[in-house]
């Protein structure tokens, strides 16, 4: 009983931590669709992206020299952050800024079917461009507590809990962020420009506020933060150019399951998707880990359409 009773509590463990860094991928995911109502295809390859900005930081600002290899590889993931959010904001000034915002109006089907075609073209682009640039040999950002674990005895010698120590640290740095993000929307005067340019365009122009460069705003963050997710898992899983098509789906799926636009829902939905895939590894072989998490979602779905945490008129 003891051994079957480590080994779900290790999966439960393992599933939380690596659920936070899906939960931040999320959340940015969500952010783009709850402000923009655009379903980036690019974003698991922005996140990419992101991967090789942080591991190229590492090298060339000298950050383990720095900072050591415990501490570098979070600086570097966090340094990510401002270099996509940069990338992301120019994407959306000349590209997505035509199918997107007060533009729209007159195009059909308000500019979605623009909007798949353009991102899946961007994703095209952005793996392309990674392959020429970066090659497809798999690679990490060297850390010394990748490897390494917090033991934690619940029973006496009985019953250990093994923590990785990177993963640990970078769910918590994730937990961070969301919580920074909520505060940024719901206290800022920047968040309230978001919110009101996702709830009703025409009157946030009436008040004033620009819409357009709210947009551009919410797709630089939105990249951002799903950049430093990447850069926060790149010290613990090797990756190469087409590493977003591994997560996109994930981050799909854990924005509807917590709710569509709703910010908190989607990080609790790539944390529930953690989990369930870790668990799943008790009882499925690998190869069906993700066959699990469809079946939760089908599940969601059909119970609950609007997810876990939204609302069915919710807009943001």
């Amino acid at each position: 009983m003891m051994p079957q009773l480590e080994g779900l509590l290790q999966a439960l463990n393992a599933g939380l931590l690596l659920g936070a860094h899906y939960g931040l991928m999320c959340v940015g995911l969500s952010l783009i669709f709850g402000v923009m109502r655009v379903i980036n295809f690019a974003h698991g390859d922005f996140m990419m992206v992101g991967m090789y900005a942080a591991f190229h930081l590492f090298a060339l600002l000298g950050l383990g020299a720095l900072f050591g290899s415990e501490a570098g590889p979070f600086i570097a993931a966090l340094l990510a952050g401002p270099v996509l959010f940069v990338l992301g904001y120019v994407a959306q000034r000349f590209l997505l800024s035509r199918v997107t915002g007060t533009r729209v109006g007159s195009l059909e089907g308000e500019g979605h079917y623009a909007q798949l075609i353009l991102t899946l073209g961007l994703s095209l682009i952005l793996q392309s461009g990674g392959q020429i640039l970066f090659g497809s040999v798999p690679v990490s950002i060297p850390s010394d507590i990748s490897s390494e674990a917090w033991e934690i005895d619940l029973a006496d010698g009985a019953l250990v809990l093994f923590i990785n120590q990177a993963r640990a640290w970078g769910a918590a740095i994730a937990a961070a962020l969301v919580i920074l993000l909520v505060l940024v929307i719901t206290r800022s005067r920047l968040g309230k420009s978001l919110r009101a340019a996702a709830d009703n365009v025409q009157a946030a122009l009436y008040m004033g506020i620009d819409v357009d460069r709210a947009h551009r705003i919410t797709f630089g963050l939105g990249v951002g933060i799903t950049a430093v997710a990447g850069g926060l898992l790149a010290s613990s899983y090797p990756f190469t150019p087409y590493v977003g098509l591994e997560y996109v789906i994930i981050m799909y799926a854990g924005v509807v399951l917590g709710g569509l636009g709703s910010t908190v829902g989607a990080f609790w939905g790539g944390l529930l998707i953690g989990v369930i895939q870790q668990c799943s590894a008790l009882l499925l072989p690998t190869q069906l880990q993700n066959t699990a998490i469809f079946v939760v979602f089908l599940l969601v779905v059909f119970l609950r359409p609007q997810g876990l945490l939204g609302r069915v008129s919710e807009r943001t």
